[in-house]
């Protein structure tokens, strides 16, 4: 069974495995005799000390799993590397100052990809993996950047801020898949165009209302079609209702009749409205 549940301790010794409303402690120890220095790869088998890591792992018939892992500290016999002692590392179970198994950081990076930081916090806790939203926010950020040579199809274009009202930056988005292409330091033309003619193809660009953008895209991909984002078509469509309603505002009159006092009747209306 543990075999099948957790592959991952292979490798290890399991000494006791402990199933409460709580959740499955399992206490296991390495069963190595020698590791190699992440240094200079030296394999030493003299032990200098040891300590208990405790892991979170992936949950198990929805119950909280964690393993206390005896790990040893050994001594770098090389004399030329710079580093004296090494702490082992079980592929598959533990990372370097990690708390948590590869397996599970893998799965809490998906959720928090897909759903950012506090609806990502909830959905871990409900699969009894419980996390805060900060350190999902955190396992984002610690991502490698992907490099690409070229821009996607559906590019978006869109201004964020580093400190609101004082730095700005502008984010470059996949429109197709919702993944992050690249943030540039600012929201200027210049830059902007700079990427484009460093990473051609994009064919339709959907952005907000910043003229900076629309020239930048104007001047690199002028065959490109242009389009508002969501967000910003909305808000075209209230200003222009709002600004109707305040050029007809006139043609409105309280009413001052004493039986509805705070009616508003309705006078006809000689304003134009081209």
């Amino acid at each position: 069974m543990l075999s099948v549940a957790f592959p991952h301790l292979a490798s290890v010794m399991v000494e006791r495995v402990l199933v409460d409303d709580s959740g499955v402690a399992l206490t296991a120890r390495t069963a190595t005799r020698e590791a190699a220095c992440p240094r200079c790869g030296t394999r030493s088998g003299r032990v200098h000390g040891g300590y208990r890591r405790r892991l979170a792992d992936l949950a198990v018939a929805g119950r909280k799993v964690v393993i206390d892992l005896a790990v040893r500290r050994f001594v770098c016999q090389a004399a030329p590397c710079e580093r004296r002692t090494f702490v082992e590392q079980i592929d598959g179970l533990t990372e370097r100052f990690a708390r948590r198994t590869p397996a599970l950081r893998r799965t809490l990076e998906r959720i928090a990809m897909a759903l950012a930081g506090r609806p990502a916090a909830r959905l871990a806790a409900h699969l009894s993996v419980p996390v805060s939203a900060n350190s999902l926010i955190r396992m984002v950020r610690r991502l490698p950047a992907k490099q690409s040579s070229v821009a996607p199809r559906v590019m978006g274009v869109h201004d964020f801020a580093f400190k609101k009202g004082h730095v700005y930056g502008t984010i470059i988005v996949d429109m197709e898949t919702g993944e992050r292409v690249d943030v540039l330091p600012d929201r200027t033309s210049g830059t902007l165009t700079a990427w484009l003619r460093a990473h051609p193809g994009a064919e339709i660009v959907c952005r907000d209302r910043a003229s900076a953008y629309a020239e930048a895209v104007r001047t690199v991909c002028p065959d490109a079609t242009q389009v508002a984002d969501r967000y910003h078509l909305w808000k075209n469509l209230c200003e222009a209702v709002e600004k109707c309603v305040a050029q007809h505002r006139t043609c409105l009159a309280e009413d001052t009749s004493t039986d509805s006092p705070a009616a508003v009747k309705a006078w006809p209306c000689t304003t134009s409205t081209t």
